[in-house]
């Protein structure tokens, strides 16, 4: 029997596999999850000499000791190639007034300008820097995480990769108190 409000069965047997869903419910469980509060933020990657930032929401702190979040990246992605090859990401928190930043990075990078490592350095026309793991972050970025993989969980559209952080920080003029994007500040429904 379903409960009012939903779609599909409410109970489908102990043991049983969740039902696949049809377009009706598919929609539903989408707009159900898009209601979930999540930030939105610039993941950067870097291996070979490629480099490459992505926006993603799929970002959650696993941890507190040790300090891990987990990122989930679509398998298609640069990102992802970039991630695994690495074994470390960065993510750049945005001021909520850099809305319009995050999407210049839902399409790979395909040219930068410098090494990360080197003053100048930036993709997609903004500036970026590298701490510990070579990953590039975002000048203007409010906070950073720099982070060495340290775990990875399957699923069969994403990676979920747990990085622990190595070094973490405010930029600029980031603090604390800093008002931080957030998906609803954006007419985007994922980044992943």
């Amino acid at each position: 029997m379903n409960t009012p409000g939903t779609v599909g069965p409410a109970n489908p047997g102990k043991g049983s596999p969740p039902p696949e869903p049809d377009s009706r419910t598919d929609r539903l469980w989408r707009r159900v999850l898009w209601l979930l509060p999540t930030g939105l933020y610039v993941i950067g990657s870097s291996a070979g000499g490629r480099r490459n930032m992505m926006t993603a929401n799929l970002l959650v702190q696993l941890s507190t000791e040790p300090r891990v979040v987990g990122v989930s990246v679509e398998r298609a992605a640069l990102t992802h190639e970039l991630v695994s090859a690495s074994g470390a990401f960065s993510v750049s928190i945005l001021d909520r007034e850099d809305r319009a930043i995050v999407r210049k990075f839902v399409k790979p990078v395909s040219e930068w300008t410098g090494g990360t490592e080197e003053p100048g350095a930036e993709l997609k026309g903004f500036p970026v820097n590298a701490k510990v793991t070579g990953a590039p972050i975002l000048d203007r970025a409010v906070a950073y995480l720099d982070c060495r993989v340290v775990g990875t969980m399957e699923f069969a559209s994403h990676i979920f990769f747990a990085g622990e952080v190595v070094e973490a920080g405010f930029q600029g003029s980031g603090s604390e108190e800093s008002a931080v994007l957030r998906m609803e500040d954006t007419r985007m429904k994922y980044g992943g």
